[in-house]
């Protein structure tokens, strides 16, 4: 159990799936413990360049921030502002974005889009295959997105969601199953406490599960 591997599989297909954690470099794109991301049509070593898209960090001051134990599927986006275009202008058309060409301020190309902020995604989340994410949402813990889903409002914790816009399913645990997830929050463990309940997390017993 190493967090900072980079490969935590082994054998045919090995390289497909890593831990984000040990290839971001961006300080903006912050990633939790054990969170992998899988990918079988590109090198999943290039999640920053090729997942996260018009992340412009130094002039919108926007972070992605992704939890621990989380699953992220191939080819899965996140969507930031800097794909965003301006609703307060009169036209759709990024003139900041070419201040030459139209004798603008250089410092002032964010008035080309609407800052919605960071995109924070819970623990324990399974984010599926091809699905987006825009920006300024917040995914809770123990959520799933479904395949092509294209999420643009919040999403509750271990809530199921698809579609576009993606919208509510179904909730994963009846109330009482929630409440224990969320006190329980068993992501918070040192790994060895996590390995030791394992069978007990893979067999849906919360009740038993360690405190």
């Amino acid at each position: 159990m190493n967090p900072k591997l980079i490969y935590p599989r082994k054998g045919n297909n090995a390289t497909e799936s890593v831990y984000l954690q040990s290839v971001v470099k961006d300080p903006n794109i912050i990633v939790g413990d054990f969170t992998i991301y899988n990918d079988f049509e590109k090198d999943p070593r290039d999640f920053e360049c090729n997942n996260v898209l018009y992340h412009y960090p130094l002039c919108n001051k926007e972070r992605l921030v992704i939890g621990k134990y989380c699953s992220i599927a191939c080819g899965a986006k996140f969507l930031f502002t800097g794909g965003n275009h301006s609703l307060k202008s009169l036209s759709t058309y990024p003139f900041p974005v070419f201040p030459d060409e139209w004798e603008l301020d250089e410092w002032n190309v964010a008035r080309a889009w609407d800052n919605h902020g960071d995109i924070i995604i819970g623990n324990d989340v399974w984010i599926g295959y091809q699905a987006i994410i825009m920006q300024g949402v917040t995914i809770g813990d123990g959520a799933i997105i479904g395949t092509r889903a294209v999420v643009t409002k919040d999403v509750a914790p271990y809530s199921i969601v698809g579609g576009i816009p993606a919208k509510e399913i179904r909730k994963r645990f009846d109330d009482l199953t929630l409440k224990k997830l969320q006190d329980r929050r068993w992501w918070e463990w040192p790994a060895e406490k996590v390995k030791k309940n394992i069978e007990k997390i893979l067999n849906g017993d919360i009740d038993n599960l360690a405190e």
